[in-house]
């Protein structure tokens, strides 16, 4: 590995450890042997590169979401299929060193970085897209805008607010199944009116 990637791998260590905004250039320097003249000549700057390595840190997650690579099993827009993704989902906010604490971090911090923040936000849209295409099976290249706009964010919304959950009481946060039964009784209702 070169230099960047380094920086890059180093980075990502010590947002684990230590979080976006104690995390210093020293310690990604220290963590990955490089050099302090090259964050800036690789990323522009410290925060750029902590940016680029949170957003790594996301896709790489996206990984467990899809059951650790092995796929989902379930057909793409039941309520099986959401009750397995969002079971995926859940065991990774029970992992020790999850990586949802450092992303409330970010999101708080949001005001105080805004071209971290405005990075993010794409990053985020990204994210809504992979999200329906994981419970829908469309392929990610094929989710319109208008669909990201729509289901993505309704998604996303959900995510954030079960990680708040998870991260301020574990043990009355919801699981799979009571999330994929008020999502029932949702739909009941708007069909009945």
């Amino acid at each position: 590995m070169g230099h960047r990637e380094d920086l890059l791998e180093g980075a990502k260590r010590c947002l684990l450890a230590k979080g976006f905004a104690r995390t210093t250039a020293r310690d990604i320097v220290k963590e990955s042997g490089t050099n302090l003249a090259s964050i800036g000549y690789h990323y522009g700057s410290k925060d750029a590169l902590l940016a680029q390595a949170y957003v790594e840190l996301v896709e790489d997650m996206s990984v467990a979401f899809d059951g650790g690579g092995a796929g989902v099993h379930a057909p793409p827009g039941s309520a099986e299929r959401f009750q397995e993704v969002w079971a995926n989902i859940i065991a990774t906010m029970r992992e020790p060193g999850s990586m949802w604490r450092l992303s409330l971090e970010v999101v708080v911090m949001g005001d105080q970085l805004p071209e971290l923040r405005d990075r993010l936000a794409r990053a985020q849209r990204e994210a809504a897209r992979g999200i329906v295409a994981l419970f829908t099976g469309v392929p990610e290249d094929s989710v319109t805008d208008e669909t990201v706009d729509t289901v993505g964010y309704f998604y996303v919304t959900l995510l954030m607010g079960l990680v708040m959950q998870w991260h301020f009481d574990p043990r009355t946060a919801p699981e799979a199944d009571q999330l994929t039964e008020g999502l029932r009784r949702v739909a009941e209702g708007f069909t009945r009116n």
